[in-house]
């Protein structure tokens, strides 16, 4: 039997400043960790969060001259604990960047990295428009990685709205699923506690959703409600409260074997045509 793991999802309002917001995360890590916090995930966005694209394109550098990236590792090895940074902005060219996962052992060593595969391209009836392709390239390359206790799958915001990639994921082992966030909030309002139940619920996981809130520069407001999503699908911990700070739950894996056997969807797949008519 897996040992249980306690983690911790920070919940952030990340602003401009790049140093400011790695401080602010940092020391939240570091009340977690003193919480007996064993993983510890931060959201979408920890580096920071611009007040347009062209903002952020201005703002974001390239990963070897990152401060993210050093910060989080030593931060890890000091405190002996794992990090999932949800995403930082690293900037892969003149016009481009990837929205990108770190994951860092308690060693401090990097694991893994995950870019983000589907990017937030629309309009809302509210009047907000996104168009994330204008200046990040997508992933192409999903992310299961081993971990002391069980393998973790990797993604990131509106990867979320995407089933197969979870559904593919947990075949390839994964028991514990980050959707580290940055949902708008009337996106949040309607669909955010759905979506994750959903992602659970169909891959027999534990889905871990730490997540931006609040207002940000350029008048873009985020829906918060970080989260953590047992197996059968059931909330076990949410910051319902718009304010920085972070949820723990301690993970036991017996409840994944639980929920897999009982409901064995994952070995149910079957091929299937589409039937076709003629008018």
């Amino acid at each position: 039997m897996s040992s249980p793991l306690t983690v911790a999802c920070i919940q952030l309002n990340s602003g401009t400043k790049i140093e400011q917001n790695l401080t602010k995360a940092g020391k939240l890590i570091k009340q977690a960790v003193d919480e007996g916090a064993e993983f510890v995930l931060t959201p979408e966005n920890t580096d920071f969060m611009a007040e347009s694209s062209a903002k952020s394109l201005e703002t974001a550098l390239p990963e070897n001259k990152h401060p993210g990236p050093l910060f989080f590792s030593e931060l890890a090895k000091s405190l002996k604990v794992w990090i999932l940074i949800g995403s930082m902005k690293i900037k892969v060219s003149d016009d481009k960047m990837a929205n990108r996962s770190f994951l860092f052992s308690k060693t401090g060593q990097l694991m893994a990295t995950y870019d983000k595969i589907h990017l937030f391209d629309c309009d809302l009836a509210t009047g907000e428009s996104h168009r994330e392709s204008d200046n990040f390239i997508a992933g192409n390359k999903a992310a299961v990685v081993k971990t002391p206790w069980k393998p973790l799958g990797l993604s990131i915001c509106y990867d979320v709205r995407f089933p197969k990639l979870y559904r593919q994921m947990a075949q390839k082992g994964a028991e514990i699923m980050a959707v580290p966030a940055a949902f708008t909030e009337p996106t949040g309002k309607a669909h955010w506690e759905t979506l994750l139940r959903a992602r659970a619920i169909e891959t027999g996981s534990y889905v871990l959703a730490p997540a931006q809130v609040g207002d940000h520069a350029g008048g873009r407001r985020t829906y918060g409600h970080t989260m953590i999503v047992g197996p059968w699908g059931q909330v076990l911990a949410e910051m319902s409260e718009e304010k920085e700070g972070f949820i723990t739950r301690k993970l036991h894996f017996e409840d994944v074997t639980k929920a897999r056997f009982a409901v064995p969807s994952l070995k149910h797949d079957r091929d299937f045509d589409f039937y076709e008519t003629k008018l």
